[in-house]
């Protein structure tokens, strides 16, 4: 695909679903894939809302954000230690968790690993289910036969699905388009299908081992609910003056995306979030051109996306005992 197909691609993608769900002058709401259930647009980041200053500022941070409209819930069984998925319990306190759609993610690669750290993440969020569980950091070339093999997390996903303890199944990553692909290549193989699935989409992502490029068109082909994350990349791009927050968040919804997940670990990164969502219009293929001329310098060596490039956002890389394979 070259830069006028793509351009032209991802602006008609995005247009037809904004056009259709936009709602001006207020929170965007959104299908989840084939699931049918309606998520705002924008969604809270659970690493970064349950590390804030204090617990006090979490529960502050999360329930303004519902609030204000914000329904859909990120969070990890790893994050802050547990720490995070905690906060985010306490905070869905007082009739607030009926309010949110809630997901969590799991770092196991075994049965007896994954089924334990759900019963955890489940009793730290003061819930009986989570609406949506994830395979969380998709990194490795074999991660999608360790997920279907025999005695592997898909087991474990599908009781807990029995069991009412979840209602949906998806799975993340953000190393690299190409281990994104293989996992929905072997789950074809073994007629699964995924509800939703989650990664890296940002203007420096457009130029630099592309997810939008490469794996969103599966997804919405598949009618798998493409979940945003890293729009600012880690706050890199705004950091460095190669765009605005405003600019990132608005490329990140003007895609084909469920949901668009920030970090808010203040109550002005809550209110730039949902100023976005507020002043939120479909970006023209003009207006997507010059955001993604001005920032292609900037993506080429892959310098502000560390979380490709690198080890330092690869939680099981530094613990391998999470993934219950050693």
């Amino acid at each position: 695909m070259n830069r006028r197909e793509a351009l032209t691609t991802l602006a008609s993608m995005g247009m037809a679903l904004k056009t259709a769900e936009g709602q001006p002058g207020g929170m965007i709401y959104r299908t989840l894939g084939k699931t049918g259930e309606k998520v705002s647009a924008i969604g809270v980041g659970g690493a970064h809302a349950g590390q804030a200053a204090t617990p006090d500022l979490s529960t502050r941070i999360i329930r303004t954000a519902i609030d204000h409209g914000i329904n859909f819930m990120d969070n990890c069984w790893d994050y802050g230690q547990g720490e995070c998925e905690r906060r985010m319990g306490v905070a869905l306190g007082d009739g607030y968790r009926q309010k949110v759609f809630l997901m969590t993610k799991f770092d196991g690669r075994t049965k007896q690993s994954t089924a334990r750290q759900i019963d955890e993440s489940l009793q730290r969020l003061q819930t009986d289910h989570v609406d949506l569980m994830q395979l969380h950091e998709t990194a490795r070339l074999d991660d999608a036969d360790v997920f279907f093999a025999p005695g592997g997390p898909l087991e474990a996903v599908q009781d807990a699905k029995k069991a009412g303890k979840i209602r949906y199944i998806g799975f993340t990553g953000h190393k690299d388009p190409f281990v994104h692909l293989r996992m929905l290549e072997v789950a074809a193989q073994h007629n699964f299908h995924f509800d939703a699935c989650q990664l890296p989409l940002n203007l420096l992502d457009y130029h630099f081992r592309s997810f939008a490029h490469q794996v969103v068109p599966k997804l919405v082909e598949q009618g798998i609910a493409v979940l945003g994350m890293k729009p600012l990349a880690d706050g890199t791009i705004p950091a460095n003056r190669i765009a605005t927050a405003t600019e990132c968040l608005h490329y990140a919804m003007n895609l084909p995306t469920s949901v668009v997940i920030t970090g808010m670990d203040t109550m002005e990164r809550l209110d730039q979030a949902l100023e976005a969502a507020r002043t939120f219009r479909p970006l023209t293929e003009q207006e997507l051109t010059r955001l993604v001329t001005k920032t292609k310098a900037a993506a080429m060596t892959g310098k502000y996306e560390g979380f490709k490039t690198g080890y330092r956002y690869d939680q099981t890389y530094f613990h391998p005992q999470w993934m219950g394979l050693v």
